[in-house]
């Protein structure tokens, strides 16, 4: 073994995954120590795919007439309980607060900025290089292999086919986690190898451009 190569993993620096996910409900959610809802999502997740994916419910249908039906529940609910003398229905008050809007819009904003500076770089600047290397080129293969894996599969069987890696990736990683990272590491050397030999035979060989500081018209 050589001198770069990283140590081999000891039970003590073992990463506690459920600090990683935030340590609080959601991370007692997707490692099931919440089983009964997680088990609930599972299933109601794997309900909704079958009824549309497999059945061919419509989803503007279906939400339309569950929320028609919740509606008529609803109405004869209080209907019935001002004649009988009882407690109206507890509905709380359903509404988006201006501060959740704000910080949604922030959040928002901050990526767009960052996705239009990145292409005014690249397009105005003519910098090829940036393109190619770093934060960029992981984007652009992100993007393809998205629309790759797409043109197998439907949105809806994308989303499904993310709760369920998510209810068990987590789950697995605490399980295996030393020989997941033992594979990991070598996939990540192997990875840096062959970018090491890219970016020494085309990346380095692409000519910078030299900032003038003129404008263009």
């Amino acid at each position: 073994m050589g001198e770069s190569d990283p140590p081999p993993p000891s039970p003590s620096r073992r990463i506690s995954i459920h600090q990683a996910l935030g340590g609080g409900s959601v991370a007692d959610f997707l490692l099931w120590k919440r089983w009964c809802g997680a088990t609930v999502v599972l299933v109601s997740a794997s309900g909704f795919w079958f009824l549309f994916e497999r059945a061919g419910y419509n989803l503007l249908s279906f939400v339309a007439n569950v929320i028609l039906l919740l509606v008529v529940i609803l109405f004869l609910w209080a209907k019935s309980a001002s004649i009988l003398n009882r407690p109206l229905p507890p509905l709380p008050d359903m509404e988006i607060s201006e501060e959740s809007v704000v910080k949604a819009a922030d959040v928002i904003r901050v990526w767009i900025n960052y996705v239009l500076s990145v292409a005014r770089e690249i397009a105005v600047g003519r910098n090829v290089k940036l393109f190619l290397q770093g934060l960029d080129l992981q984007v652009a293969f992100g993007l393809w292999v998205a629309s790759y894996i797409g043109s197998f599969f439907s949105f809806l069987t994308l989303v499904y086919m993310g709760v369920v890696l998510s209810l068990s990736v987590p789950v697995l990683y605490d399980k295996y986690q030393d020989h997941i990272d033992d594979k990991l590491r070598i996939t990540h050397r192997v990875v840096l190898t062959q970018y090491k030999k890219i970016d020494d035979t085309i990346l380095r060989k692409i000519p910078m451009p030299i900032n003038t500081g003129k404008k263009i018209q």
